[in-house]
């Protein structure tokens, strides 16, 4: 079976991370691989759901992390058994699917016991054991099924299951008869061979089955007494032996299965089910839905092996952004356009990274380099992917590509890319009614300089002062991720899509500031002058300043 393989974004993902991910996606889904899915390790932020109802396309699943969880590790379900089946039938769908358990559910699919084969000994030696009178729990249509018999007499409730003694009528005529008679008030099944008085003994007895064995014919005037009697028979093709030994493979499998062994969640984490696992009698555990819904099996082995999930991370390379245990997972490929940060795997992978405004214009490009058409709704995001970006191509990090390829999905979707750049940039700007955490959250990375760690984050508005005027809420919750990450500092970058500018507003260590070479324009406040892009000029030069001050501390 093919490995499950995400394409994500970075943490907190701006639009071209959810553009991406879910284009290129797509891609693979066209080039023949249906095993590649898009997600998001955030929420989306209001310009990206607005683009996404816009052109009416399912947002990526989304990751909140990637610990490791039974979903990445369990078996395929290969085979499941409803309770009513027999033991005999379910051990047969046990040896086909080369498995030494299998999960017993209800009519519906949900999870019941397991039957395993250490269970189904113990049991099955409770039944055979002959120092012990065993009731055997069965009905007798699934005796007829497991002896695979010919049904002569079958009542209408031979489905319904009793416990039954079983008799041998192998010995002596009166012995059997005190035999029979001692067993008056059970439920009584009788296994003869060829022997018409031990046939007419039981019908007259009212047995509730009477078993011919080798498939001996009964007379008819005793098929006629035996169905004036509501004497059920059937004629099994095995001798007296083998039918006795299977009729104790006739129980239904839920008699027999293991109902202590309890379910695990899909969404559990893997190191909450290990002790269960380690004490399960058989070293597996059945793996069920929120509904209780059967979905596969986790054993010992599985956990020894790789997982079933593999990444591709677009709009980012640095772990330090990366969805939270993405260390667990072999990483296939990279597709950025941002430096290159730690990011260091064991294996040789694909790692395209670029020098241009926007991860969408890779991504685009893409689909060109593979000759494969473009849907028009593909085309659609990609190209607020790269506007969005790039302020609608006015940031600095913006390229004769961007622009080229940006022109190419105007023409594919006979969209105006200033009036949709617009129109989301504006969707994407709106403050007045969302928290300080919220906003500061939506777009924050985190870099790492030698020993430091700092986090910037960025939101785009039409006028500053939305933020400036509620500056204390935004110090507030960026001391809150200063701390919690033992950072350097937590900065918000606030970008006027108006003036092609921004202000920063950051929280740091005192020690810092003296570093802080932008303009000040306020306590903790710093006017950047034509800076609009937080990866080609903000963080260039904040690197300089940590520089300056790891050089002197």
């Amino acid at each position: 079976m093919d490995k499950t393989v995400y394409i994500i974004g970075h943490k907190n993902p701006d639009t071209d991370a959810v553009v991406a991910a879910v284009a290129y996606a797509k891609l693979k889904n066209l080039l023949g691989f249906n095993n590649y899915f898009p997600a998001r390790a955030g929420h989306l932020n209001p310009q990206t759901d607005y683009i996404f109802r816009k052109f009416d396309i399912v947002p990526p699943k989304y990751l909140p992390d990637m610990i490791p969880k039974v979903e990445y590790y369990m078996s395929g379900l290969e085979e499941a058994v409803q309770q009513d089946v027999s033991v005999w039938d379910a051990i047969g769908k046990m040896q086909t699917s080369n498995s030494r358990v299998i999960p017993v559910c209800d009519k519906d699919g949900k999870y019941l016991s397991l039957m395993h084969y250490s269970v189904f000994a113990q049991n099955v030696m409770t039944v055979l054991n002959p120092d012990r009178k065993a009731a055997i729990p069965t009905s007798i249509a699934l005796i007829q099924k497991t002896l695979n018999a010919q049904p002569i007499i079958v009542s209408d409730n031979a489905e319904k299951i009793r416990k039954y003694s079983v008799l041998v009528g192998s010995s002596s005529y009166e012995t059997f008869k005190k035999r029979l008679e001692a067993h008056a008030t059970e439920n009584i099944i009788v296994i003869a061979s060829d022997r018409d008085d031990i046939h007419k003994l039981c019908i007259d007895a009212k047995v509730k089955l009477l078993i011919i064995t080798s498939g001996f014919v009964m007379k008819k005037e005793l098929r006629d007494l035996a169905e004036k009697n509501g004497v059920d028979v059937i004629i099994s093709p095995y001798s007296t032996s083998p039918t006795s030994m299977l009729i104790a493979y006739s129980t239904p499998v839920s008699e027999m299965a293991d109902a202590d062994i309890k379910p695990v969640h899909i969404n559990d984490s893997v190191s909450k089910i290990q002790q269960k696992l380690k004490n399960s009698p058989c070293k597996c555990l059945p793996v069920v839905s929120g509904d209780d819904k059967i979905l596969g099996l986790i054993s010992e082995h599985d956990l020894m092996q790789e997982p079933n999930v593999e990444m591709i991370l677009v709009d980012h390379n640095e772990i330090s952004q990366a969805v939270d245990g993405i260390e667990n997972y072999k990483i296939q490929e990279v597709i950025d356009h941002h430096r290159i940060g730690t990011l260091s795997t064991k294996y040789p992978i694909t790692f395209i990274n670029k020098p241009v405004g926007s991860t969408s214009t890779l991504i685009a490009n893409l689909y060109r380099e593979k000759r494969v058409s473009m849907p028009k709704e593909i085309a659609s995001i990609l190209l607020c992917g790269i506007l969005s970006d790039t302020l609608i191509l006015q940031s600095a990090t913006t390229t004769e590509i961007d622009k080229e390829t940006a022109e190419y999905l105007s023409d594919i979707t006979d969209l105006d890319i200033k009036e949709l750049g617009n129109e989301i940039l504006l969707a994407g700007s709106r403050v007045g009614s969302r928290n300080a955490g919220e906003i500061v959250r939506q777009d924050m990375k985190e870099y790492t300089e030698g020993k430091f760690v700092y986090t910037v984050s960025q939101i785009e508005v039409g006028n500053a002062n939305e933020i400036l005027s509620r500056k204390k809420e935004f110090f507030d919750e960026l001391e809150i991720e200063r701390r919690s990450r033992k950072a350097l500092f937590a900065s918000l970058l606030v970008t006027d899509i108006t003036q092609l500018s921004s202000v920063l507003l950051i929280v740091c260590d005192a020690p810092f500031v003296p570093f802080i070479t932008f303009p000040k324009q306020e306590r903790s406040v710093y006017y950047l002058k034509d800076i609009v892009s937080r990866k080609k000029q903000l963080i260039p030069l904040l690197t300089e300043q940590i520089i300056n001050f790891a050089q002197t501390n």
